[in-house]
């Protein structure tokens, strides 16, 4: 249940009138008082909020987006795809870009929760939000584990880290490196790297692991890769995200080695931008109408009843691009 004035005021001991008063800073309230009722409210994460007061409980029709970038093609494509979906069912969005950082991710879901959203999708990657779990509201996650009463979903991950591994055997790959971000814990994208170490694994071949956090700037990432292609000997390379694997072709072609002949690459995510203009790029491509399709549909079960019981998680299957780098 959310939290009312009531349980504010009775949290703080004064009376409901003082935790108003407080919150629309009128009459004279002592600086103890104030206090009181402010941690109150921090306790019990409630939002007063006068739009929502005004609507006398009707819907505001309004979504609150929570990803990491839309400069990020990928997330940029996911979530023109949501918002389209959205507005066409009479919703309008509020876009927050949490970044890597969690108190600007907290501070959103505070300001989404203080205008009565009706409803969360959140595929940002910060972690130890507890603020998720405090908010009683309809939420659903995108490829991040949330909390346990949140429903994520994701593209089959570990399907697409088989596609990649198949790719890169059949063609001949027998000294594989996988390219990563920092593995989270509970984080379903982890599948992409189980996929691939188990089948090269059935293979009894060894899978080397190279950590790239997702937030590392082009420039550094250029010259981490340049420096693991100098120092490392391998024949095919899978990059769990696009980017990094049309990087890893560049920096390859500026160290004079021949893709597919001498380094065979396939990435991750497969947006219409990268295979329209970068479709050399065989890549395991996401499904991404669908992966929207799938977090709108969940999300308004969840706002017409809150109690409705839904899957941990929902995997949707993955293809692989065939490009010229595998």
């Amino acid at each position: 249940m959310k939290p009312k004035l009531e349980d504010v005021a009775q949290l703080a001991g004064v009376s409901p009138t003082t935790v108003s008063r407080v919150i629309n800073n009128h009459g004279a309230i002592s600086a103890k008082t104030r206090q009181a009722v402010q941690m109150a409210m921090d306790q019990l994460h409630y939002q007063p909020n006068s739009l929502a007061r005004s609507l006398q409980g009707k819907a505001t029709k309004l979504i609150g987006l929570i990803f990491y970038d839309i400069s990020h093609p990928f997330f940029a494509e996911l979530v023109s795809r949501l918002e389209g979906i959205l507005f066409e069912k009479g919703y309008k969005t509020i876009l927050c870009n949490s970044a890597n950082n969690p108190d600007k991710e907290r501070a959103y879901l505070k300001l989404l929760a203080a205008n009565q959203v009706d409803g969360i999708i959140a595929g940002a990657h910060n972690e130890g939000i507890e603020e998720y779990q405090a908010y009683d509201l309809p939420i659903i996650s995108f490829d991040r584990y949330l909390a346990a009463k949140i429903p994520i979903v994701s593209s089959d991950n570990a399907m697409g880290g088989r596609l990649a591994a198949e790719k890169l055997y059949l063609g001949g790959v027998r000294r594989p490196i996988i390219i990563s971000g920092v593995e989270t814990k509970k984080s379903p994208t982890n599948g992409r790297t189980t996929g691939f170490q188990a089948f090269f694994k059935q293979q009894a071949i060894d899978v080397q692991q190279y950590v790239i956090p997702f937030e590392t700037t082009a420039q550094l990432r250029r010259e981490r890769l340049a420096n693991l292609l100098t120092t490392s000997v391998c024949d095919g390379v899978f990059c769990t995200d696009d980017l990094t694997a049309i990087q890893l072709h560049q920096v390859a072609q500026a160290h004079g080695i021949k893709v597919p002949d001498q380094l065979k690459i396939v990435g991750y995510d497969g947006t219409k931008f990268v295979r329209d203009y970068y479709p050399a790029l065989t890549t395991v491509v996401q499904p991404l109408e669908e992966i929207a399709n799938t977090l709108v549909a969940l999300l308004q079960e969840r706002i017409q009843d809150m109690q409705v019981p839904l899957k941990a998680q929902y995997q949707l299957p993955v293809v692989l691009h065939q490009g010229q780098t595998a």
